[in-house]
């Protein structure tokens, strides 16, 4: 697989979930740790904020422009089955589209819904930011590895 749109499409799948890759690990390395630290009324407020900026369509265009992407390599990889570099890239597919886009769905917008929901300085939220915290950064790690996973797994079909 040395040229091709199919070959083009797998780099940029290499290229996706290799950003989105980095910004999962980023937030499991320090910001979380970092927002962990604060009061829970600041770091309430303070994910809030970050949980409304993520809808942007910066992140939003790279997040779901990649599973998008996956989608489309894993149809065409079953397309040209069995060709050299059709287990990586269903692999690839495979990681970040459930591994990262549907854990997004199922484990973390769930926990910022109900984030969104509290009010920063409220008992409620205090009792219930370490919790989403712990639980959050937990699921976050996945998505991560996940998504870097999917990278690696891209890269080797194109070798």
């Amino acid at each position: 697989m040395s040229e091709g749109p199919y070959f083009v499409l797998t780099v940029l799948g290499v290229l996706g979930t290799g950003l989105v890759a980095g910004v999962f690990c980023g937030f499991s390395a320090f910001v979380m740790k970092g927002l962990a630290a604060l009061p829970p009324a600041q770091g309430v407020a303070a994910m809030q904020a970050v949980n409304a900026a993520a809808v942007r369509p910066a992140f939003m265009v790279l997040f779901l422009g990649s599973a998008s992407l996956c989608a489309v390599l894993t149809v065409v990889t079953f397309v040209r089955w069995p060709d050299e570099g059709a287990d990586g890239a269903l692999t690839g597919g495979a990681l970040y589209l459930i591994g990262s886009f549907g854990l997004t769905a199922v484990a973390n917008v769930p926990r910022n819904n109900a984030l969104a929901g509290l009010v920063p300085g409220s008992a409620e939220a205090a009792a219930y930011w370490p919790v989403y915290v712990r639980g959050w950064t937990r699921w976050n790690h996945v998505r991560a590895f996940s998504s870097a996973g999917a990278a690696v797994a891209y890269l080797s079909a194109l070798t």
